[in-house]
């Protein structure tokens, strides 16, 4: 029988050096931490849009990433996890040990990230005079390319893994679900994609995987659109500050939001708004069944639109008459 899948890579392993809790994950978050930083010290020597030397630009990323770490863990903590739990053993959200063996933060959220990072942002600008939106466009700018590398750590992690699937590019992951081999979709699946499934065990079937979508779209191809288009029409055409990240909000939005649909929801979760029926979270079933991350992805999108109209509206009043000076004035202090 001819097979249509693709097996995880054996050779991958998520330890950087066997005998000790080193992931790969771990290494990636600071590749991308670094990529972000350097990407923002180039904005920063040439394009002439902000006097940051280096010691300020390490200030600035030092309290973001903090704030995002710890935001992070969080969102993961409230939102993804048993809540009730944390509230009673409250030393527990950041300690990194589990039965004895270090294992880090075990959950973070994005969009915690994302809220963290930004009120660290607002601490530094508050503190040293600086303008909110304006770092926030160069940060953004940037930063897909950075979170590139940490959606390769959790393919690397073998977690985050897609919902089932019959594509020839279905991967089956090591530590994925298995399901009961005598239920009649788990059957289907199995004879399309060329498994055996024996009656009363437990089959691992292919899944999507969504942490090679997320790499490439709200990674690679959001960089792309953000550094070598958004960027240069916010120059060209004179946008307030807030111009960029606002397509950053509305971009990675409606990128997560549709790989959302080929990415499980956590089993403990399901379904926030189940519209089409159904309830099997392995499968893709309707577009209608909306899951916690759509949410949050959904509420970017709608603070991204409100911020672009709230820039582009600033733009028409720098335009609509008020003379040479005034315009020349707004330019260099936009907020």
């Amino acid at each position: 029988m001819f097979a249509l899948f693709v097996e995880y890579p054996s050779w991958i392993d998520p330890y950087v050096i066997d005998g000790l809790p080193i992931r790969w994950y771990a290494v990636m978050y600071l590749v991308a931490f670094f990529v972000a930083y350097l990407l923002f010290r180039y904005q920063c020597r040439h394009d002439g849009v902000i006097e940051m030397n280096a010691s300020e630009s390490q200030d600035f990323f030092f309290i973001a990433i903090l704030l995002l770490l710890v935001f992070a863990r969080l969102f993961s903590v409230l939102f993804y996890s048993d809540p009730v739990y944390y509230l009673t053993h409250p030393w527990m959200i950041f300690w990194p040990f589990r039965d004895g063996r270090f294992v880090g933060l075990p959950g973070m959220s994005y969009h915690g990230g994302v809220v963290g990072c930004v009120l660290g942002g607002y601490i530094y600008a508050r503190r040293h005079k600086r303008s909110l939106l304006q770092l926030t466009d160069i940060v953004t700018a940037g930063i897909p390319l950075g979170y590139t590398f940490g959606r390769l750590g959790n393919f690397i992690n073998a977690e985050l893994y897609g919902r089932v699937t019959t594509k020839p590019w279905g991967m089956i992951f090591p530590g994925a679900s298995p399901f009961p081999a005598d239920e009649a979709w788990v059957q289907e699946i199995a004879r399309k994609v060329g498994l055996e499934a024996a009656s009363g065990s437990l089959i691992n079937l292919p899944r999507h995987p969504s942490q090679l979508y997320e790499a490439l779209f709200e990674g690679i191809v959001l960089f792309l659109i953000l550094f070598f288009i958004i960027r240069p029409i916010k120059k060209k055409k004179g946008m307030p500050h807030g111009f960029v990240f606002s397509f950053y909000l509305i971009g990675y939005g409606v990128f997560r939001f549709f790989i959302e649909y080929c990415r499980q929801p956590d089993s403990n979760i399901g379904y926030v708004i189940n519209g089409g029926g159904g309830g099997n979270i392995a499968l893709f079933e309707s577009f209608l069944n909306i899951s916690e991350g759509q949410i949050f992805c959904l509420l970017m999108i709608a603070a991204g639109a409100l911020l672009l109209a709230f820039v582009l509206a600033r733009r028409g009043t720098y335009d609509s008459g008020k003379g040479g000076k005034a315009k020349k004035g707004a330019k260099g202090k936009r907020a």
